[in-house]
């Protein structure tokens, strides 16, 4: 496991900054924020996170996270 920061970009929120362990950056903000997201989204109004981490060579890597279209959040085709 590697250690993922989050950072909530919901608003509202008093303690943007979450550590946590995770497999995988989605992971990690399901743990950190209770939200499944997904990457790739063009529309910021669904924008929820960034997630930062280290890989092995020492580089800092980033991801940001959207909340899913409702049919991919109720897994209907």
């Amino acid at each position: 496991m590697s250690k993922y920061r989050v950072i909530d970009l919901r608003s509202g929120m008093v303690e943007p900054e979450q550590f946590v362990d995770a497999r995988s950056p989605e992971e990690a903000a399901m743990l950190a924020l209770g939200e499944k997201g997904v990457r790739g989204g063009q529309n910021r109004a669904r924008l929820f996170c960034r997630v930062y981490w280290t890989d092995s060579a020492g580089q800092t890597n980033m991801v940001r996270l959207y909340r899913p279209l409702l049919d991919e959040r109720v897994g209907t085709p």
